[in-house]
């Protein structure tokens, strides 16, 4: 029972759906890959990528696939991000900064898909030098993986909280 209520929780959205061929001797292998994003709008989002010969065995293998990649993320008290991060896979680069309450996501592509199944509300978003979705959508998984909470950084730099919040 408490397993049908996880598979209600998270929400999942398709980000593309490709048809790719391989060349074999007899001719051309027809078969598609399906980039999909899971989160659930509390701070937990995982992509994933599922290849089959048809489109529904691409999805349902994506679907587990993005399930073993989720990551959590701290979030602010107005859906935002805690600071500037950057985040890099392949030749995509993706630039996040915190954005004030009531700016919403803004963000392109598969960016702002991970974004908002995030539960993230308020963040500005940069892809830069690559429109690849899937390279895009492991490069915001990256950046969000690098970010930190202000305890986090307290307790890095050897510090009192209270002291971090009255110099910024």
């Amino acid at each position: 029972m408490n397993n049908t209520k996880t598979e209600s929780y998270w929400q999942e959205k398709v980000v593309q759906v490709k048809r790719v061929t391989k060349v074999v001797k007899g001719g051309k292998k027809l078969s598609f890959r399906a980039i999909l994003v899971i989160g659930n709008d509390q701070g937990r989002v995982g992509v994933g990528l599922g290849k089959a010969s048809n489109v529904i065995g691409a999805v349902k293998k994506s679907i587990t696939d993005a399930k073993k990649n989720i990551i959590q993320l701290p979030l602010t008290k107005i859906k935002s991000i805690p600071h500037l991060t950057t985040g890099i896979s392949g030749a995509a680069k993706i630039i996040m900064q915190p954005s004030s309450k009531g700016s919403g996501v803004i963000a392109g592509g598969s960016t702002r898909t991970v974004l908002e199944l995030a539960g993230i509300k308020n963040v500005v978003a940069k892809q830069l030098k690559s429109s690849n979705a899937l390279n895009n959508a492991r490069a915001t998984i990256n950046a969000l993986t690098n970010l930190k909470t202000t305890k986090q950084v307290a307790k890095d730099r050897d510090i009192n909280i209270e002291y971090l919040y009255t110099t910024v």
